[in-house]
């Protein structure tokens, strides 16, 4: 059984992101690993060409600037990564820059694409998040965060990314999928400030025109991480691949957890779903299979 990574990544050094760790995390699972490297002005290439390992399979492409609609950039960047999995491979494990798998959870997903590589009802295998915020110690777990998304996906080519990359889609419509008891840690919003403020900056163009921009986004030299609603404390371990990185940690943030920044509506429905589960209105972009 071949297994494929990908990925797609564009100014790395510039806006902190730790895509060397994300590739490294899923590389004993990968018989290769596609990464697409836009257009960047740091030496990102050089940075993923660093990584040395003979699985790794660099493509370098161009993004479109102009595309400023939903953050579609991001898809198309992460199909041009999918369409240059080799085809004989059966599985594609896609992770975004700043999205990393703990070392316990290999053997797990590796039994889940062994178990479900004949069963043709199956089209991609479905994770658990953890989205790490302000540092990390702390994880979102307010209902503005995303619960679960695909991210292995099998070889297909009807198969493709939807909208801003957030998962995928089979001919437009929703990816049959099996939940893996595996997790996705997602730091995306652990940076420091000034580096988060930058990212932001560059980040939204592909969702916003100049005028939000303008608004909304420039003329702060850093980030306010205090502007949250919830976090919780994170007392497990961190991927082993990010203990580097962790520990050169620079700046700090701190939270009470027992504050809750949130309307009535919202404590309410928070409330429901620790006792229930369930949370109404949770998009869903995937379908479960029974």
């Amino acid at each position: 059984m071949k297994v494929s990574g990908f990925t797609f990544v564009r100014n790395a050094i510039r806006y902190d992101y730790p895509v060397v760790e994300s590739i490294r995390s899923i590389l004993p699972l990968c018989d290769e690993f596609v990464v697409t490297v836009g257009n960047s002005d740091d030496k990102t290439r050089e940075l993923i060409d660093g990584i040395g390992d003979p699985k790794i399979k660099i493509i370098d492409t161009v993004w479109d600037d102009t595309l400023r609609k939903g953050g579609r950039v991001l898809a198309v960047e992460t199909d041009k990564a999918f369409a240059a999995v080799s085809p004989d491979s059966v599985w594609a494990f896609y992770l975004q820059a700043d999205e990393v798998v703990h070392e316990k959870d290999l053997v797990t997903i590796r039994e889940a694409m062994e178990r479900y590589e004949h069963d043709d009802r199956v089209d991609g295998l479905l994770f658990r998040y953890l989205h790490f915020y302000g540092s990390y110690d702390y994880f979102g777990n307010s209902r503005d965060w995303y619960r679960h998304e695909i991210r292995v996906v099998r070889n297909m080519q009807s198969v493709h990314s939807w909208l801003d990359a957030q998962g995928f889609r089979k001919d437009g419509q929703k990816l049959n999928v099996v939940p893996v008891d595996a997790a996705i840690y997602h730091y995306g919003w652990v940076k420091p400030p000034a580096r988060q403020q930058a990212k932001q900056q560059n980040f939204h163009r592909y969702w916003h025109g100049d005028a939000w921009m303008d608004k909304n986004i420039s003329g702060k030299e850093e980030f306010d991480y205090a502007n949250i609603d919830s976090l919780a404390r994170f007392t497990d371990t961190h991927p082993a691949v990010m203990a580097e990185r962790i520990s050169m940690k620079n700046w700090t943030f701190d939270f009470d957890p027992a504050c809750r920044n949130s309307g009535i509506l919202h404590l309410l429905l928070h409330y429901f779903e620790n006792l229930t589960g369930w949370r109404p209105g949770e998009y869903r972009n995937f379908r479960i299979v029974k």
